[in-house]
């Protein structure tokens, strides 16, 4: 009886601790770069427990932090054989609860994966608005905001299995990677549509799918030699996040003592990150403020913090078996924390590309933040992140095609000049080039849906050094303008997304005849530029422009392509010669475009406002 007794105890003590609420990673893999995992335990005061391994894995450090509803327990994997192993939960020698953790075996030559680079054209999409694939979850019980289309700045209900039904679509367009605004929860209880705070690093927002369905896109995407970007947020977690709202400890993230709830809002100052004049107040200010009230600031001094992101990261690119990352505010991020963040994935996978949003507005600035910039070396500083964005191309854009006239500094010397600057960044082929994002204005409803002002912003995009990104809808001519109606105006639901939706532009009978011109123009050039490894990673010579006219060659050691943009509106007669050092002795050349054979011998007639590729 008093056995019997016993036995029911340990058994009600046991049920009554079952108080493991949390082990992340939810599981790992064996033969990693870096052998070492640790393990976050998350539970009711589970730091008064003791932890082991029940077989042959030993733990190496356990560290308890101020909160003791956590454990960060280190363990070594290398020559550990995948499987399932236990670990156990004890008090006073007594083991009150078990929990399975496995390690899984890696995808054969997963370190070697080859990231985007400039081969390919990157197509970003906004989830929410693309294609709504499944209805039945456009709303769920388990997060705040429900599915409100009417509403601009609300949740729409496009989701993967939307993005996964049009991959044909994308295609065929020509697009060979796809950069989607993050799909991780965020369970703010509005504008959650937007994604960049955060609710849990581990799980896709149910509104969107399911893990499964995240794996299943890259799988769909590989299976027509398509990439998949994540893009991933280092800089701030949302304030819903489960971890804010019971903190390991008050140093996980930037807390001002004289903000309300922590909060001081950044200066947005990151030049500060690397004047040499500047002063600790104002570099704290940028690093340490936070992006938005409902973006708590993380702090990556923080060695536990940063190393639960890293293996975060490693753990989304093995599971989902990722191609690349596009690291939202990059710049804004502690500088010594994010370079070791980078470090430590470019480590794990030396192929693999990182692109980082460094909204800057000169180059040199920019070109700080590109691996092994002779510029970051000035302050022995290296941020490992092969990519960075051409946020001064993008201001560029914005203005020189408004301006039909050449000044000394307006019109195409506005291009000219960018690339002039190319000599500051350590790989240009590395450059993201785009015209818009989800942050901007739409360049259509900048030009006023002029289509001629968009094809030679796309043959610049094209056929410029670097990886062209593409903004989705821009190639049916959407519009939009936050400055008038708010972010969600350039952000629109995709035509034909929706069942119900009056057109349906994924098919071209269901396109307009401007969207179509729109599209055709787009399908070509995209597609041209698939097997063209002179525009991939050829080298380029520009002649500075006249009369607005801007000349540049593409070309190696084989080919050859000159690109004539004409941002005049009246018709322009070039005297070829100028260009002798380029076109040599070839006489005639293959205009992609219209498809019409070009005499190169004396001189060359272009339209006003418009744009020429000529293959030699």
């Amino acid at each position: 009886m008093k056995n019997l007794l016993s036995i029911l105890i340990l058994l009600l003590s046991m049920t009554l601790f079952s108080q493991v609420e949390k082990i992340e990673p939810p599981f790992w893999w064996t033969e990693m770069h870096n052998p070492e995992l640790q393990l976050m335990v998350y539970g009711k005061d589970i730091a008064q427990y003791d932890v082991a391994f029940s077989n042959t894995i030993q733990i190496t450090d356990i560290k308890k932090t101020e909160n003791p509803n956590y454990l960060f327990v280190t363990i070594n994997t290398k020559n550990i054989s995948p499987g399932t192993y236990e670990l156990q939960f004890s008090k006073d020698n007594k083991i009150l609860e078990t929990r399975s953790y496995e390690l899984k075996s890696r995808r054969e030559n997963s370190a070697l994966r080859k990231g985007f680079d400039s081969s390919d054209l990157i197509y970003l999409i906004m989830p929410d608005r693309f294609a709504n694939g499944n209805p039945d979850i456009d709303s769920t019980e388990d997060t705040l905001e429900k599915v409100n289309r009417e509403e601009l700045s609300g949740r729409h209900g496009g989701d993967i299995q939307g993005i996964i039904n049009h991959l044909d679509y994308l295609d065929d367009l020509g697009v060979t990677a796809i950069w989607s605004t993050p799909l991780l929860e965020d369970n703010e209880p509005i504008y959650s549509y937007h994604t960049y705070a955060q609710s849990d690093y581990y799980k896709i927002d149910p509104r969107f799918g399911t893990n499964e369905d995240y794996k299943r896109l890259a799988s769909e995407m590989h299976k027509r030699d398509m990439k998949l970007l994540m893009d991933y947020v280092t800089n701030h977690w949302g304030s819903k996040h489960w971890m804010i709202l019971d903190l390991p400890s008050k140093d996980w993230i930037h807390y001002w003592e004289n903000g309300e709830n922590g909060f001081q809002r950044s200066s947005y100052r990151m030049t500060t990150q690397f004047d040499s004049n500047a002063s600790e107040a104002d570099k704290e200010a940028c690093m340490n403020g936070w992006f938005d009230t409902t973006m708590p600031d993380i702090n990556q001094k923080n060695p536990l913090v940063l190393n639960y992101m890293i293996q975060n990261a490693i753990w989304w690119v093995e599971f989902a078996d990722l191609d690349g990352f596009r690291v939202d505010t990059y710049s804004y991020n502690d500088k010594d924390g994010i370079a070791k963040w980078t470090k430590a994935i470019m480590d794990e996978y030396p192929n693999f590309n990182i692109a980082g949003e460094v909204w800057m507005h000169n180059q040199a600035q920019m070109a700080y933040w590109q691996k092994d910039s002779k510029i970051g070396a000035i302050d022995n500083y290296n941020s490992h992140l092969p990519t960075v964005m051409d946020f001064t191309l993008h201001d560029a854009i914005l203005k020189m095609f408004l301006e039909d006239e050449q000044g000394w500094d307006k019109g195409m010397i506005r291009a000219y000049e960018n690339f002039a600057n190319d000599f500051l960044y350590p790989d240009i082929n590395n450059m993201f080039v785009f015209a818009g994002n989800h942050d901007t204005n739409r360049i259509n409803d900048i030009y006023g849906s002029d289509v001629s002002t968009y094809k030679m912003i796309m043959t610049l995009i094209a056929t410029v050094r670097g990886i062209p990104q593409v903004y989705y809808g821009d190639e049916l001519g959407m519009l939009g303008n936050k400055d008038l109606k708010g972010d969600g105006d350039i952000r629109r639901d995709f035509p034909g997304g929706w069942e119900g939706d009056l057109m349906n532009a994924f098919t071209a009978e269901g396109r307009t005849a401007e969207q179509t011109e729109y599209f055709e123009f787009s399908k070509k050039i995209f597609n041209w530029r698939k097997s063209k490894s002179v525009i991939h990673t050829g080298k380029t010579m520009h002649f500075v422009p006249e009369n607005n006219v801007y000349v540049y060659f593409r070309y190696n050691a084989q080919d050859k392509v000159m690109v004539i943009i004409n941002n005049n509106p009246e018709v322009q007669i070039l005297d070829l010669k100028r260009f002798g050092e380029m076109i040599g002795p070839t006489s005639n050349g293959n205009e992609i475009l219209s498809g019409e054979r070009i005499s190169l011998e004396n001189t060359l007639t272009i339209d006003g406002k418009a744009s020429m590729i000529i293959e030699f």
